[in-house]
């Protein structure tokens, strides 16, 4: 045990990982609004360090919040003093983090000696850009790979285009990892695109849907902060952008979307975790998707893939009225849901951002709903907390599968309705 924890933290030095020893991820569960008044004050106290997993919004609602060490006893009294009650969802969150770096040194080492992608396991960004061309060299009458912009540190953005031909045809849009710590809808992603090309033949839906649209998956939104999450704070969760007059680093890239930007459920403090940025789209990575999807002109489903919490949500975040589609967008994302849960009997709710989580200004789904694209949803993949952010590597394909599920519930009735 002792050269383990001396190999970990080696390792951790040679790597300038940040080390979260003592951190503890806390379940609360408020009972009305005064109690998440009192955890709304909690987060506004920066020297606590703490960083809100699933934001105080509502008490029907949990609140999930990873505290670091020095902050753990602090927090416990507050929340002791005022009654408000808590359990503990992850003990020492480093325990969690050497778990997962083992595992993934462990696969690494397999695919090495096997020569093949294992779906299965977390991946480094080198690692999937090589899959993406692997896909579109193994598939290559299907899947091309384009390049879409590039990240404010100067990563591409690679996009895998799934088309049999002909010019400008209806599409559906994917992607993932907008918020770079949900390392499980990166993997997903991956074994989604291998699934739509190995499908395209053999499975009657989607070789259908393909022979009338292209799809467009862009597995990796933020590619600074996923690599960032690698190399140094595996709970980056932000782009890598330099804030002006602010030492903070990077701007919540789901809240600088042009779709009511600056409103409610985003910060204008460039340390927040959930800072809008200092304009809509300033983001080059955000922009980037914004160009392509206007100069394409013809994307009839616009689909994100996020974790944790198991939620599929339509619009609107940045206001609680009904969108205009709501009835057909509703009974869509049910059907998606019993989809999804038809495989592990993984359930997952259905609603608009705002009753189903809370108001959020600035978001994708938003924005490509309010600029056309009826069949807007995000998908908040597993789990529902247990793990949150670090999903063990062991369910990726579980979730990649039962997730599929619903997407292609999703773009069986766009491809039948557009």
């Amino acid at each position: 045990m002792k050269l383990i924890l001396i190999f970990s933290a080696l390792f951790g030095a040679s790597l300038c990982l940040e080390t979260f020893v003592g951190h503890q991820v806390l379940r609360i569960k408020t009972r009305n609004e005064e109690e998440v008044k009192k955890l709304q004050l909690l987060e506004s106290l920066e020297h606590l360090g703490l960083d809100f997993w699933i934001n105080p919004s509502s008490p029907a609602l949990p609140v999930d919040v990873r505290i670091p060490a020095h902050s753990v006893q602090a927090v416990k009294a507050f929340l002791e003093s005022y009654g408000i009650a808590y359990s503990i969802l992850i003990e020492d969150l480093q325990v969690v983090l050497d778990k997962e770096k083992q595992d993934m040194a462990y696969s690494q080492q397999r695919e090495r000696s096997s020569n093949s992608f294992n779906y299965g396991t977390y991946h480094s960004l080198d690692s999937i850009n090589a899959e993406l061309d692997d896909l579109a060299s193994e598939y290559s009458s299907l899947v091309s790979k384009l390049q879409i912009g590039e990240s404010y540190e100067q990563r591409p953005l690679y996009v895998l285009k799934f088309s049999t031909g002909g010019n400008n045809r209806p599409a559906i849009w994917i992607d993932a990892g907008i918020h770079s710590r949900e390392w499980v809808t990166q993997a997903s992603a991956l074994w989604i695109a291998k699934k739509i090309a190995s499908d395209y033949g053999n499975d009657q839906s989607i070789t259908s849907l393909l022979n009338k649209m292209d799809i467009f998956l862009l597995p990796v939104s933020n590619p600074d902060g996923y690599v960032f999450t690698h190399t140094t704070n595996r709970m980056w969760r932000k782009t890598r952008s330099k804030n002006q007059g602010s030492l903070c680093v990077g701007v919540d890239p789901n809240r600088n979307w042009d779709a009511g930007f600056g409103g409610p459920g985003a910060s204008s403090n460039p340390c927040s975790d959930s800072y809008r940025g200092p304009r809509a789209n300033s983001e080059v990575e955000v922009q980037s998707v914004v160009n392509f999807i206007k100069n394409h002109g013809n994307i009839q489903a616009f689909l994100t893939l996020h974790s944790y919490s198991q939620l599929l949500m339509y619009p609107y975040g940045y206001k609680c009225t009904e969108p205009a589609d709501y009835v057909e967008l509703d009974a869509l994302g049910k059907a998606a849901a019993s989809s999804i849960q038809s495989l592990y009997g993984t359930t997952f709710t259905v609603g608009s951002i705002c009753t189903t989580i809370y108001q959020a200004s600035g978001g994708s789904i938003d924005w490509s709903y309010d600029n056309g694209i009826k069949y807007s949803f995000a998908f908040e993949l597993r789990d529902t907390g247990r793990y949150g952010f670090l999903l063990p590597a062991s369910q990726i394909i579980p979730a990649a599968e039962e997730t599929w599920l619903g997407l292609k519930k999703i773009m069986e009735h766009v491809r039948d309705n557009s």
